[in-house]
């Protein structure tokens, strides 16, 4: 089912695209007053109710805002079921320069929406919203987490996506180098805002040698005011290239592997935070094909999903922090199979999810 309001031909045209992934529900939001323009895409509640972030951002198009909210809400079915929780995947976008248009009253509207789908839809931050923002939206729906610990929240979930994405790393290094530790290796971070920076603690305290790189100076200038240890190179055309790298970690916005960085990435091992980190399909068989090894973002980037679920049952710390160390066994669970089926990582892991996506559904009916 699609609700639509207002929608363009092309908006059309890209919800119905074949290859976006068989949507349940796709909603159009807008706000005349407030100034939103947003769109939740609901992908799959076969195993509950869909999970997924409010990523805010100026879009070039209306267009490209649905394609990334259908990309990212697919993703999240995958990370969600990967993570073994009992959630669907979901994602919201809203368009528009956080910097200048968010609101409380957008927010407020935004939460509205969200409330209108009766929990079918649970929202938490992304890039572009910050714990502050979703207890703005909570004011509005009881369906939104991530909120702050004075709300009744478990605050920054980028914590628990940086401890998750380390232990991904952590199982590459074990999987190809036969050690989990990364001390000596040379790790290249590619975006060291929200997840990125607490990436940096982890690898610095395991003895990595780390190198950065942001298009924000403020946000490099920070990593190298606390660790003066710390390299950093103008842009990320010069990290992939960096000689001797181990790991290459994209932490900020999708498509990070293309055509054009994967023939001159040095590094042995990508992982990394960011989410749809391969720009089109064939780039996983491109990276295997180079004997590069590629730890999937929704499996290694899901620390986050895995906190803010837990705040819905009464959040506790410790016990999300577990579940998010099991992405280290998790991550192996996936090169095994891989290497069993003689398939990409990426290939390998989404028919995991795909299987326990499929089973739900078969319980489901009976």
């Amino acid at each position: 089912m699609t609700d639509l309001t207002g929608a363009s031909a092309h908006v059309l045209h890209t919800l119905f695209r074949s290859d976006q992934g068989g949507h349940e529900q796709v909603v159009l939001c807008q706000d005349r007053a407030s100034g939103l323009k947003a769109v939740i895409a609901i992908h799959s509640t076969a195993l509950g109710p869909a999970l997924g972030g409010t990523r805010f951002y100026p879009y070039a198009s209306e267009e490209e805002a649905v394609a990334d909210a259908l990309n990212l809400s697919r993703g999240m079915s995958y990370k969600n079921a990967m993570a073994g929780l009992d959630h669907g995947g979901g994602k919201a976008v809203i368009i528009g320069d956080p910097q200048t248009l968010k609101s409380d009253e957008l927010l407020l509207a935004y939460g509205r929406f969200v409330d209108s789908l009766g929990g079918r839809y649970v929202t938490a931050c992304d890039v572009g919203t910050y714990v502050a923002d979703m207890d703005v939206v909570a004011r509005a729906t009881r369906w939104a987490t991530g909120r702050s610990p004075e709300n009744g929240g478990a605050g920054d979930s980028s914590v628990l996506t940086a401890y998750g994405v380390f232990q991904g790393m952590r199982a590459s290094a074990q999987h190809l180098w036969a050690s989990p530790e990364l001390r000596g290796r040379r790790v290249g971070i590619a975006g060291v805002g929200k997840v990125g920076h607490h990436l940096v603690n982890h690898l610095l305290e395991d003895g990595a040698e780390v190198v950065v790189t942001d298009v924000r100076a403020d946000a490099v200038r920070r990593i190298l005011e606390r660790h003066p240890e710390v390299t950093a190179v103008p842009d990320t055309a010069a990290l992939i290239r960096t000689e001797g790298l181990d790991v290459y970690a994209p932490c900020a916005l999708g498509g990070a592997l293309d055509d054009a960085t994967v023939p001159v990435l040095t590094a042995a091992v990508v992982c990394g935070a960011a989410n749809n980190q391969l720009a089109h399909a064939g780039v996983e068989k491109d990276l295997e094909d180079r004997g590069i090894l590629y730890a999937p973002d929704y499996v290694v980037n899901s620390g986050g999903v895995i906190q803010v679920a837990d705040e819905l049952h009464g959040f506790d710390f410790d016990r999300c922090k577990a579940k998010a160390a099991k992405i280290f066994d998790t991550t192996l669970t996936i090169f095994a199979r891989a290497n069993e089926e003689g398939v990409p990582p990426a290939v390998a892991a989404d028919r995991i999810a795909e299987q326990r996506m499929s089973e739900a559904r078969r319980t489901a009916e009976i």
